[in-house]
């Protein structure tokens, strides 16, 4: 849902005051034959997994472990908040976007010199064939004409659930005839460069299929708290049961910041900020401690949410009420407020997305640049898929706790059990394999894993403890691939100017069938059936 103006001023306020994921196969690069996205497997010149830089201490595993639990840590052997030194990297830099989907960005990666990519699938001529029904027809997947997005896509609960349809994943076109649409190499063009340059992830999910906030809340502490909607009610909320990831970090010595541009993100959970108030700098402060090589252990990078949307909105709402306003005026007043209100760098509706592309493409350069990079590790991703289409049912999970979803009785039923539509996600590191793709399942809390790997500390819900690390991402057993920083396409310019951002998408051109090809991938939505078995907790 678009990142309206009372959600910013309430994050505003608060800133002023079972089995684990498993592995499907291994991170496999062009220079061999990589395991299917379906988990069939070939032979591959890439290690399941990782290792250590010795050859005589045990390996290093991106596997989750299903008999883990909270408060156990990831290698009792070990104190907590004591370092893994097998681990060549000192810091870890998240960098999570709004609102996107893998196939809505990155379905033309098979085309775009990443055939191991699993996007769209293609025609003859390159186009794609993946379809939904519409109309009592079939809206096949589309070229948005703009970067500037479409309005009208929705990724709420219900019409997450709606969209999955049981694993089927048809029911997108249905809840937005807009959500078929996605953006290609030539609109994205630094996105595209980082999917092909490092390892992209094929099985990166959002945690919950619903909004921002549940989405965030996992990143943060592992579960949702019972949260669905990104709206107020989650701020009343007491703090999880066995605190945030922060929390965690501050308790065992892992120093960390939020670096925030206009709102601290992290605050939706607003212990966050309570207990940790001077952990939260802004943005500026990342680029100089970046330059200087003194970032912390973990840093968290905040785009702007689009506070000039939020004072602009109340501009325009009283120039509307003007009687007898003449029509070129009132023509120019909206032209205006769609480029302000696609202002916000988040990419979430209706941004113009090169405006968080850009946005991206300066951290990541400030990070290959520092003299930390050698000792680096930048995840980029996505909180949830914004209501854009995906063809890849979710991936059971297990549920973090005892506490449920907080659904209405007109709620599509459901729980914490499966996790939402894939969003891109690539590590960017000098150990990072080189134009690879990974098919490890992943969501949210594979971060927290991540972290928790590398500092030894406690898990804090059955989510996080049983999540597979990063480090399928990555090849430590070999000398970095990019000890000297690639060189990456630069982002496109932004849309924006007087003329406005018009984000309307071309009416529906409905097929009377779908494609063979599409008949056949969504059959593979029995795959998700699984997913919906009650998993209990240890």
């Amino acid at each position: 849902m678009p990142f309206d103006a009372s959600r910013r001023r309430l994050l505003a306020g608060i800133a002023a005051s079972t089995a684990g994921a498993a592995a499907l196969a291994a991170c496999g690069s062009n220079g061999g034959s990589a395991t299917s996205a379906d988990g069939s497997s070939g032979s591959t010149s890439s290690t399941t997994g990782t290792g250590s830089s010795s050859t005589t201490t045990p390996p290093i595993t991106s596997s989750g472990s299903a008999g883990r639990g909270p408060n156990s840590l990831p290698d009792p052997t070990r104190a907590a908040g004591v370092a893994d030194t097998r681990l060549p990297f000192d810091h870890v830099v998240v960098v999570m976007m709004e609102n996107h989907s893998f196939d809505n960005y990155l379905g033309m990666l098979p085309l775009r010199a990443q055939p191991l990519a699993d996007g769209f699938t293609f025609d003859a001529n390159g186009v794609p064939t993946n379809s939904n029904p519409l109309d009592g027809g079939y809206q096949k997947a589309f070229h948005l004409p703009s970067t500037c997005q479409p309005g009208s896509v929705t990724q709420n609960w219900d019409s997450s659930h709606k969209q999955i349809d049981g694993g089927a994943m048809d029911g997108f076109a249905a809840t937005s005839n807009t959500a078929m649409g996605y953006w290609d190499e030539t609109d994205i063009p630094f996105y595209y460069s980082l999917a092909k340059t490092f390892c992209v992830g094929n099985r990166c999910f959002a945690s919950a299929p619903c909004q921002t906030y549940p989405n965030r809340r996992f990143l943060y502490s592992g579960t949702a708290d019972g949260t669905i909607a990104t709206n107020s009610s989650g701020f009343e909320l007491p703090a999880p049961a066995n605190g945030t990831l922060m929390d965690m970090m501050s308790n065992h010595g892992v120093t960390w910041t939020d670096y925030f541009t206009d709102l601290p993100i992290l605050a939706i959970i607003p212990q966050n900020i309570e207990n940790h108030p001077t952990n939260f700098q802004p943005i500026t402060q990342f680029f100089v401690d970046c330059a200087a090589g003194t970032l912390p252990m973990v840093s968290f990078v905040d785009p702007e949410f689009g506070l000039a949307d939020t004072v602009g909105s109340e501009l325009f709402s009283y120039l509307k009420m003007i009687p007898d306003l003449p029509a070129p005026i009132a023509a120019a007043m909206l032209n205006m407020q769609e480029s302000v209100d696609a202002q916000g760098f988040t990419e979430e509706n209706p941004a113009d997305i090169r405006l968080g592309e850009a946005f991206v493409a300066q951290i990541v350069q400030a990070v290959m640049s520092s003299p930390a990079w050698s000792r680096t590790l930048l995840v980029w991703t996505y909180d949830e898929h914004g209501g854009y289409y995906d063809h890849v049912p979710p991936a059971s999970v297990p549920v973090p706790d005892n506490v449920p979803p907080d659904l209405a009785s007109t709620d599509i039923p459901g729980t914490y059990n499966i996790t939402g539509m894939r969003v891109p996600t690539v590590v960017v590191s000098p150990y990072s394999k080189p134009n690879a793709v990974t098919n490890v399942v992943h969501d949210h809390t594979s971060i927290i894993a991540t972290i928790a790997s590398k500092w030894n500390l406690p898990a804090l819900t059955y989510r996080d403890a049983q999540a597979t690390t990063l480090f399928d991402f990555v090849d430590f057993l070999s000398p970095p691939a990019f000890l000297t920083p690639p060189t990456l396409a630069a982002a496109a310019a932004p849309t924006l100017g007087l003329a406005g951002c018009p984000g309307t998408a071309p009416a529906p051109i409905i097929s009377p069938t779908a494609s063979i090809e599409q008949s056949v991938e969504q059959s593979i939505g029995l795959r998700y059936t699984a997913a919906h078995r009650p998993l209990k907790l240890a």
